[in-house]
């Protein structure tokens, strides 16, 4: 029996490991199977977005088990490809032992925009956009990594 490809090691980064980046991860598990192992954290730690928790439910996404964590947190994982999902993120990534490709996702930050809005369709719709946009890329990671200078993945699903 041949031995399997080894998955690909991706972290999606933001700020606060709190709405993009963990959208991103949910994604990532749910849509590329088992070609990728995805994790996601932030420069900080803001806790898990009940928004964004709910707007991936109706969508089929269960975040529920992810948890907010700092990079750091993470431990010495060699990750074979670094998406930063925000501006500040990129800005001031952290450099990651062995040969980690970075490459920029930017996406809007739903908290942001939907700042002063009450609870409710209109602050949800913010949330469904980005999630939506967040999915378009996680759909067609494999091109944005072969067009980051990395090897074409051959072991998505």
């Amino acid at each position: 029996m041949p031995t399997p490809a080894p998955r690909l090691k991706i972290l999606f980064l933001c700020t606060g490991n709190s709405c993009r980046s963990q959208m991103a991860e949910g994604w990532a598990r749910h849509l590329q199977g088992g070609g990728i192992e995805p994790f996601s954290a932030g420069l900080e730690r803001h806790g898990l977005n009940p928004h964004a928790v709910q707007v991936m439910a109706e969508a089929g996404v269960d975040l529920r088990g992810q948890r907010s964590k700092t990079v750091a947190e993470l431990g010495p994982i060699r990750f074979d490809y670094v998406v930063t999902v925000c501006g500040h993120a990129q800005e001031h990534c952290p450099v990651f032992p062995g040969n980690a490709k970075v490459i920029h996702a930017g996406f809007d930050d739903p908290p942001k925009l939907s700042a002063g809005l009450p609870d409710g369709e209109a602050k949800l719709a913010i949330y469904r956009r980005v999630r939506d946009e967040i999915r378009a890329f996680i759909e067609t990671l494999p091109g944005h990594l072969t067009a980051a200078g990395g090897p074409p993945p051959t072991h998505f699903t």
